[in-house]
């Protein structure tokens, strides 16, 4: 099950105290599934005893951030079988390489956003993925083409 804003937001300490900069607990909670802020900005959470077993909790449901890329994308490993339907339907590497990716081929481009290295998929240039940047969009082409179900996204 994907990690949400509210998942995190019901282990901070919703004390409102801004010292993280922002304006509310409920919006540092987004910001830090973003990255846009680190889970070391609740000072309450880190000063106050009574926040321990929360902080605790909390250190553990964020893990996942940790091996996601900027785009919240997780490949398993573990679970990669290495087909490289990822690969192939990903819109901006049809876009990139139409008659390649057409006949099958793997993206004939320079950096694509994923590749097949040694019978997993590594992810190479996220700088292009659609869900990078300030006009990214909600695609999740490469999940629904994993057999495997190696490709995850955080949600925020």
């Amino acid at each position: 099950m994907p990690l949400t804003p509210m998942d995190i937001y019901k282990l901070l300490p919703k004390t409102n105290c801004k010292k993280c900069g922002e304006q509310t607990c409920m919006s540092f909670a987004f910001k830090l599934l973003n990255r846009e802020k680190k889970i070391e900005d609740c000072k309450p959470l880190f000063e106050e005893k009574r926040y321990e077993k929360q902080k605790e909790k909390i250190l553990e449901i964020l893990k996942p951030l940790e091996k996601a890329t900027e785009t919240g994308l997780v490949v398993n490993d573990e679970l990669c079988v290495g087909c490289g339907n990822c690969v192939v339907v990903c819109p901006i590497h049809v876009e990139k390489d139409p008659y390649g990716m057409a006949i099958g081929n793997g993206p004939n481009i320079d950096n694509p956003i994923l590749r097949v290295e040694n019978g997993k998929v590594k992810v190479c240039n996220l700088s292009i993925c659609r869900r990078y940047g300030k006009n990214r969009i909600l695609c999740v082409v490469c999940r629904e083409n994993c057999p495997s179900n190696a490709i995850s996204f955080l949600e925020g």
